[in-house]
C-alpha cells in the first residue's frame, strides 16, 4: 500500500468528492473489509485485498471510476469475497470469465471474418470478393456469435434482402449465403465452433413468374441459324467501326498510331468471341487462357478449369477445331508471338481483364448484329454444347468438352435436344428377332405420326 490510509464509509457521495480532490493515500471502506480506493494518474482504483483458504494475501482490481460505479465495484467486491468464503479464488474466476468473454469476442461472425477466415482467402483467386460480399450482405450478422445464428435468423434475412428496393435475384442471395455457410463450415472444421449452425439449411426459392421463366429460357437457349450468322456480320462490323475510328483518329493528327486497315484483327473483342464461340469455355477461363496452356503444334489447350478447380486440379485437355486453331493462331501472330503470358490480357494494364471487360464489347457487337438485347455473352457456351447435341454427338463426349464436373449437369441442360434414336433403337430390335417374317406377312399397316 502507497501513502497514508484513510478509512472512512465509500458512498457515492463520498467517492464523487475524493473523484475531484484527490487523496496522497489508498482509502478504505469502514463497511466492507479489505474493499477501497486508490488514486493514480487516471483517477480512483476500485480494488479488494483478501485472504485465501491457504492463508495467501491477494490484490483484486475490480475497475475504474467511471467505468464502474461504486454500487457495482462494491456489488463485485462482496460476490468475490462470497467465492473466498466458499475456498474458491475470485481472481481466477475473474479471469476466467475474461477468458470466456474473449472466446465468444472471438466467435463472432465479425471475428472470424476478420482474422482466421481473410488469412484463408486471401490465397484464393477470388477470395477479396468473398468476403467483401459476407461483410456487405450480412453486416447485421457481424457481431453474432457463430453458433447463435438459426433457420428463423436465414429466414429473416432473406425476407429483408427481397424487400429492399432494389433486391437482389435469387442467384445473387444464394452466393451470398453459401458463402456465408461456407465460411461456418470452415470455422466448423477447425473447432472454433462445436457445429454448422446453418447446417441443412437452405433458401427459400421464390415461384418463378411468366416473365422470370422467359427470362431464364432466352439465358440458357442456343443460336438459331440466322442469329450464327447475324454475330460473325456483327463481329466484321464491329472491326470495321474499330478501322473507321481509327482512319479518323490518324487523319486529325494523330498519325503516329497504327494503321488498322491490314490488320486481321483490330483488337481483342473478335478473337476473344470467337474463341469462346468455337470452345465453349467459360468467360473465366478465357480470361485466365495462358500461352502456356495453348499448344498450336497439336492443337489443343490444357488448363485447370477455374470453376472446378477446387475440386479438380489437374488441368485437362481439349482439342481445337479448325476455326478454333485459326483465331488463335491468327490472334498469336497477330501479337508477336509470344511463348507466355495472358492470351487476352487487359488493354488498360496488361494484367488479367476484369470479369465485367467484355459487357460493353458484347453489347455493342450485339447491336450492330441486330441480335437481341437478352442474348447474353454466356450464351455462346450453350449454343456450343447445343449445337453438338443436336449434330448427336453423345452426351458423355459434350460433357467432356464443357468440362462439367458431373455427367448429370449435362444431361439436366441438354439431353432434351437429342436426335430422337429411341424409335430406331426399338425397330431394331424387333428386326433382329426369330419371327421377323411372320409378323411382316400378319402386320396392320401402322401409320407413324412423326
Amino acid at each position: 500500500m502507497a501513502g497514508t490510509e484513510t478509512r472512512v464509509k465509500l458512498t457515492a457521495k463520498s467517492v464523487e468528492k475524493l473523484a475531484k480532490d484527490i487523496p496522497p493515500g489508498d482509502v478504505w471502506d469502514t463497511d466492507l473489509a479489505g474493499f477501497h480506493v486508490r488514486p493514480g494518474k487516471r483517477g480512483l482504483t476500485f480494488r479488494l485485498y483478501y485472504r485465501t483458504k491457504a492463508g495467501k494475501r491477494r490484490l483484486m482490481t475490480l475497475g475504474t471510476y467511471g467505468t464502474l460505479t461504486l454500487t457495482q465495484a462494491r456489488t463485485n467486491a462482496t460476490e468475490a469475497l462470497a467465492i473466498v468464503a466458499q475456498g474458491g479464488d475470485p481472481r481466477a474466476v475473474l479471469e476466467e470469465a475474461k477468458a470466456e468473454q474473449q472466446r465468444q469476442q472471438d466467435q463472432t461472425l465479425g471475428a472470424y471474418l476478420d482474422g482466421p477466415y481473410t488469412a484463408y482467402q486471401n490465397r484464393k483467386k477470388d477470395g477479396k470478393g468473398t468476403l467483401r460480399r459476407i461483410q456487405k450482405d450480412f453486416a447485421d450478422w457481424l457481431d453474432k456469435p457463430m453458433s447463435s445464428l438459426t433457420r428463423a435468423e436465414v429466414e429473416r434475412w432473406q425476407a429483408r434482402q427481397e424487400a429492399k428496393e432494389k433486391p437482389l435475384a435469387f442467384g445473387s442471395l444464394k452466393r451470398s449465403f453459401d458463402a456465408m455457410h461456407a465460411m461456418l463450415m470452415h470455422a466448423t472444421e477447425r473447432k472454433v465452433i462445436p457445429a454448422n449452425p446453418l447446417a441443412g439449411v437452405k433458401l427459400q426459392k421464390p415461384a418463378m413468374n411468366d416473365d422470370d421463366m422467359a427470362e431464364q429460357a432466352s439465358q440458357r437457349r442456343y443460336l438459331e441459324h440466322d442469329e450464327a450468322e447475324a454475330l460473325f456480320t456483327g463481329l466484321d462490323a464491329y472491326q470495321e467501326q474499330k478501322r473507321e475510328q481509327r482512319r479518323r483518329s490518324r487523319a486529325h493528327g494523330k498519325s503516329y498510331l497504327p494503321d488498322l486497315d491490314g490488320a486481321a484483327y483490330v483488337d481483342h473483342v473478335k478473337p476473344w468471341v470467337l474463341t469462346m464461340y468455337y470452345t465453349g469455355f467459360r468467360p473465366g477461363d478465357i480470361t485466365g487462357l495462358r500461352w502456356e496452356h495453348v499448344n498450336l503444334t497439336f492443337g489443343t489447350i490444357r488448363k485447370v478449369i477455374e470453376k472446378t478447380a477446387h475440386h479438380h486440379s489437374e488441368p485437362m485437355t481439349f482439342p481445337l477445331s479448325s476455326a478454333a486453331f485459326k483465331t488463335l493462331a491468327t490472334w498469336h501472330q497477330h501479337v508477336g508471338e509470344p511463348k507466355t503470358g495472358l492470351v487476352f490480357p487487359s488493354q488498360r494494364n496488361g494484367q488479367r481483364m476484369d470479369r465485367t471487360a467484355m459487357q460493353k464489347p458484347w453489347a455493342n457487337v450485339r447491336k450492330l448484329a441486330g441480335l437481341p438485347d437478352d442474348l447474353l455473352l454466356y450464351s455462346l457456351r450453350h449454343n456450343f454444347a447445343s449445337q453438338l447435341v443436336m449434330a448427336g454427338i453423345d452426351l458423355l463426349t459434350v460433357s467432356k468438352l464443357m468440362a462439367h464436373s458431373d455427367i448429370q449437369t449435362t444431361i439436366q441442360h441438354y439431353a432434351h435436344l437429342r436426335p430422337d434414336h429411341t424409335r430406331d433403337a426399338v425397330e431394331a430390335f424387333v428386326n433382329q428377332g426369330p419371327s421377323r417374317q411372320a409378323e411382316q406377312e400378319t402386320a396392320i399397316p401402322l401409320t407413324i405420326v412423326r
